[in-house]
């Protein structure tokens, strides 16, 4: 990639607007508590396509991006080397994860957000709240949070464990291979007819070893455009079609009714979807004029608008105040947009940049 490729901050505008992508869809559909108390209704299409699994594709194709030019550089992936992949990721999801998981425990305590007291725990600290079991209630959007950081721990160890037998192009493959078949293993175990639709997303759509294949989507990606560049960037017009077909098959089916089909394929379909829309994204360098920037600007403030917009806000106005009307709802609708963006913007200029340039400083390599 030549610098001329890109935007002149290293940005690569497609990527931007994955994340945008993923960030409005997330938010659209939490708003939807402040609409339906007024009487409006979601459209059905933001219960169909989760912004999450366009997080966790993306996630899986920049981690792995960075973990195959560890393998491939000098000595390759060393213990020292992970010990610094595990210090950079932790300094960009920690500090604002703690800090929001906090501002949750203080609303809840305060009887600000009703939600269960009791729900909190020690458990929200190491990421073990969803590990092998759902929750609910308390600081519930933290349930992706708990997989991706179980994928930054799992995923690098595997891969350092398999160096020993393997060369490295292989060692990440069958590391790749293991975490998009186990997941849909314990799915596959987990199955319940009596679980409805919405309790199916529970107890098997939020909870941590269920989910890791969402995430290693984005490693298979990650590893066809690192070894095999040209047929990545010669297939980008026809996966970019191939995406767009699973997201139409996904909208015009609807729910599924099969059994293995709604609680097992489900859950891989938005992740392949979103996968196959990545070439294109990645090969889109940079934009430009307002429209470009707003969508630049959203990709970087969507990590604090993910942590804040349910449980600081849209809970918030929710218990304290609860639209009356259509009119009153949306009102109240916009407000929480406003104050989402509003906040996250000042999150990611006051707290996550200083805190992302200490990571910068050599004292964290």
């Amino acid at each position: 990639m030549t610098p001329t490729d890109v935007s002149p901050s290293g940005r690569i505008f497609g990527l931007d607007l994955f994340r945008a992508v993923a960030i409005l869809l997330v938010v659209l559909r939490h708003g939807g508590i402040i609409l339906g108390l007024g009487g409006i209704e979601n459209p059905r299409w933001l219960e169909v396509i989760d912004g999450v699994d366009l997080f966790f594709v993306l996630s899986g194709f920049l981690i792995g991006t960075i973990l195959l030019k560890e393998l491939h550089r000098g000595e390759g992936l060393t213990w020292p080397r992970l010990a610094r992949f595990w210090k950079r990721r932790w300094l960009r999801t920690l500090p604002n994860y703690y800090l929001i998981l906090a501002a949750n425990v203080v609303v809840v305590k305060l009887g600000i957000v009703h939600q269960d007291i009791h729900a909190i725990s020690a458990r929200f600290l190491v990421f073990m709240q969803n590990w092998n079991s759902p929750f609910t209630g308390f600081f519930w959007e933290s349930w992706s949070l708990s997989v991706e950081e179980w994928f930054y721990l799992i995923t690098p160890l595997a891969i350092l464990m398999l160096l020993g037998a393997l060369r490295p192009k292989w060692s990440f493959l069958a590391v790749t291979v293991l975490m998009l078949a186990v997941p849909m293993v314990f799915r596959y175990q987990r199955m319940d007819p009596a679980l409805d639709e919405f309790w199916s997303g529970i107890t098997i759509g939020k909870v941590v070893v269920t989910r890791l294949d969402s995430i290693a989507y984005g490693l298979l990606a990650a590893w066809t455009c690192f070894h095999y560049r040209p047929l990545w960037d010669r297939v980008r017009i026809p996966a970019l079609a191939g995406g767009a077909l699973l997201v139409v098959f996904l909208l015009v089916h609807g729910p599924f009714t099969g059994l293995v089909a709604r609680q097992v394929l489900y859950w891989s379909i938005v992740p392949v979807a979103a996968m196959l829309l990545l070439p294109a994204a990645n090969s889109w360098r940079r934009s430009s004029g307002p429209l470009g920037a707003t969508i630049t600007h959203t990709s970087k403030i969507s990590y604090s608008m993910y942590l804040i917009n349910l449980g600081l806000v849209a809970c918030v106005i929710r218990d304290q105040f609860p639209p009356v009307s259509a009119t009153d709802a949306m009102i109240k609708y916009v407000l929480f947009w406003a104050v989402v963006v509003g906040v996250s913007s000042f999150l990611y200029r006051y707290f996550e940049l200083p805190v992302l340039r200490l990571r910068e400083k050599r004292m964290w390599l």
